[in-house]
C-alpha cells in the first residue's frame, strides 16, 4: 500500500474538479477518481452564476469560461396576451465584474476545469469506483475497482464526496438523505429552435405550467426544458412530443428541430442531515438536490468545494487547527437548506395544478408583473440572491468583528465585492489577505500565509480600518483603525504559528 493520501476525492463533476482546483493549488496530497469511464458529454447544468465566477477567477478558469459560453443578459418572459423583456442583473449586481448569467454547458465547464488540472499535472481517474472506506484509526481505509477488473487498496486522511445524489460516500459514512420526490416529470433537450430571438433566454408562464428555452451554442443552440404534459405517457421522449409541447403552450410558431439530446427525468428536493462526519465530507448534490430553479444547483456544489478546499488544504499541512473543518458544515449547510427552500418555492409557484397558482399565472402575472418589474429594490434583491452574492457567513464562527467596527462597507462572514474594481484579482488565489485602508504606519504582514495590501482611501469601506480576506474570498475579520490586537488574537485562533 502507497503512502497514505491527505484527501481522496470521490467524483469528477464540477464539484469535485473545483475542489481539485483548489487542493493542487495549495500543494495538497490528493487524488481524484470517478466510476464514469469520462466526463459528461450532455450540457445538463447550463448556467454559471456571478459569484461562481468571481472565486474561480483566482484559478485562472474563469476567462476560458467565458470565451465559451453566452454571456445572457436578456430573459425574455412570455405571459398570455403580452411578452416582458427582462433585463437580467442590470441592478444589485454593480460591484461583480461578471454582472451576467453565463450559459455554457456542463460539458464545456468540466472540459475546462480538467484541462486546467492536467496543466498542473493532476490526472483525473475516470472508470475508478470506489467500492468501500473504512475508518481506520487516523486514517480511512479506502478500496476502489477499475474497470479494466483491477483492484486497489489504499488510505486517505479525509474523504470528500462529490459522487452525487447516490453517492457511495455518503451511505459509507451513514449519513441520511432526507426529502421528497415531485410528481412531476420532466423533458430536457438540446435542439434547434427556429423562432425565437436569438441571445435571450425564454421563459412561457401558462397555466399548465413554464416552458424554458435557454441559449446554449453547443452541442445545440438551444437547451428546452418542460413538464410532460398529461395524458402523454411515460415513453421515451421524441421530437414529435417536444413539438406538439411548444405548440400547445406558447402563442409563436416555433420549430424545433434537429435534437442532440433528449431525455426526460423526475425532481427531487433532498438534503444530507449532516455535510460531515468524522473524516467524510459530501459536496454538491451528494449533500444537497433540488429544483433546477435558478439555476443554483451546480453553483451551491462548486461554492461547497471552494468552502472546503482550503481549509482541508491548511489543516492537512499543518497550518490551521482540525477545528477549522466544523465551520464547513455550519457555513455551508444553511446555504443548502436556503436554496433547497427557494427552488422549491419557485418550482411550485411554476408548476403546481392548484386552482389558485394556476389563476396566478394565467390572470395575475400578466398585470402584475410589469409593475413589479419596474421596482429597482425587489429585482435588486432577486438577482443578488440569484447569483448567489448576497451568501454570507456573518454568523459563523470565522467571523469576527473588531472592539471597534469598521466604516461603512462589507461587514465580517460578507463576500468582499470588486470595489474598487480589481481589488478581487488583487486578492484572489491560496492564502489570506490583509487590507488596510485610509493612512497607515508601516507595519509587517502578520503571518507567512497573509500578504499585505495597502487600499488608502479607494476601499469597500469609509475611514481608517482593516479586514481580513480568506481564501474563499470572504471576509473573516474586519475593524476600525490601526489597533491589530483583535486581528492578532484571531490569527492566533485559526492560523497555526510559521
Amino acid at each position: 500500500m502507497t503512502a497514505p493520501l491527505d484527501v481522496l476525492v470521490v467524483g469528477a463533476g464540477p464539484t469535485g474538479l473545483a475542489l481539485a482546483t483548489q487542493l493542487r493549488a495549495y500543494g495538497t496530497r490528493f487524488r481524484i477518481v470517478d466510476r464514469s469511464p469520462d466526463r459528461a458529454r450532455e450540457s445538463r447544468a447550463p448556467a454559471i452564476q456571478p459569484r461562481t465566477l468571481e472565486q474561480l477567477a483566482g484559478f485562472g478558469v474563469t476567462d476560458d469560461l467565458v470565451d465559451r459560453g453566452s454571456t445572457t443578459v436578456r430573459l425574455h418572459l412570455h405571459l398570455p396576451r403580452r411578452v416582458l423583456r427582462v433585463p437580467l442583473f442590470d441592478v444589485g449586481c454593480d460591484d461583480t465584474p461578471y454582472p451576467f448569467l453565463l450559459f455554457l454547458p456542463q460539458s464545456e465547464t468540466e472540459a475546462v476545469l480538467t484541462a486546467r488540472l492536467a496543466a498542473r499535472g493532476v490526472a483525473v481517474e475516470r472508470g475508478t469506483e470506489l467500492v468501500s472506506a473504512e475508518r481506520d484509526g487516523a486514517h480511512v481505509t479506502c478500496r476502489l475497482r477499475r474497470r479494466d477488473g483491477g483492484r486497489e487498496t489504499l488510505r486517505a486522511r479525509y474523504v470528500v464526496g462529490c459522487d452525487g445524489a447516490h453517492s457511495t460516500v455518503r451511505a459509507q459514512a451513514g449519513i441520511a438523505f432526507e426529502g421528497y420526490a415531485y410528481p412531476q416529470t420532466f423533458l430536457l433537450a438540446d435542439l434547434e429552435v427556429d423562432g425565437l430571438e436569438p441571445g435571450t433566454a425564454h421563459t412561457f408562464m401558462t397555466g399548465s405550467g413554464l416552458l424554458f428555452f435557454f441559449p446554449l451554442g453547443t452541442p445545440a443552440t438551444w437547451r428546452m426544458i418542460a413538464m410532460r404534459p398529461p395524458g402523454s405517457g411515460s415513453g421515451d421522449v421524441t421530437p414529435e412530443l417536444l413539438q406538439r409541447i411548444a405548440d400547445a403552450w406558447t402563442t409563436d410558431r416555433l420549430t424545433l428541430r434537429d435534437p442532440v439530446w433528449m431525455t426526460s427525468f423526475r425532481i427531487h428536493n433532498r438534503g444530507a442531515t449532516h455535510y460531515r462526519k468524522g473524516p467524510f465530507f459530501l459536496a454538491g448534490d451528494a449533500a444537497h438536490i433540488h429544483s433546477p430553479a435558478g439555476g443554483q444547483g451546480m453553483n451551491t456544489g462548486i461554492q461547497d468545494a471552494l468552502n472546503l478546499g482550503w481549509k482541508l488544504a491548511h489543516v492537512c499541512r499543518g497550518a490551521a487547527p482540525e477545528d477549522l473543518l466544523e465551520t464547513y458544515e455550519t457555513e455551508r449547510a444553511p446555504v443548502g437548506h436556503g436554496v433547497r427552500r427557494l427552488t422549491d418555492r419557485a418550482f411550485t409557484a411554476g408548476t403546481s395544478s392548484h386552482p389558485a397558482l394556476r389563476l396566478a399565472r394565467t390572470h395575475l402575472a400578466p398585470r402584475f408583473a410589469p409593475l413589479l418589474l419596474r421596482t429597482t429594490a425587489p429585482r435588486a434583491r432577486l438577482f443578488r440572491t440569484v447569483s448567489e452574492l448576497a451568501v454570507h457567513y456573518r454568523r459563523g464562527a470565522l467571523s469576527t468583528t473588531g472592539p471597534r467596527k469598521p466604516g461603512r462597507g462589507p461587514r465580517a462572514g460578507d463576500r468582499l465585492p470588486d470595489v474598487p474594481r480589481g481589488l478581487q484579482q488583487r486578492t484572489a488565489g491560496p492564502g489570506y489577505h490583509l487590507l488596510l485602508t485610509g493612512p497607515w504606519p508601516e507595519i509587517a504582514p502578520p503571518h507567512d500565509l497573509v500578504a499585505l495590501h495597502r487600499l488608502g482611501a479607494r476601499s469597500p469601506w469609509q475611514g481608517t480600518g482593516h479586514a481580513l480576506v480568506r481564501p474563499d474570498g470572504y471576509v473573516g475579520y474586519a475593524a476600525g483603525g490601526t489597533d491589530l490586537t483583535g486581528l492578532h488574537a484571531y490569527l492566533d485562533r485559526w492560523l497555526a504559528h510559521p
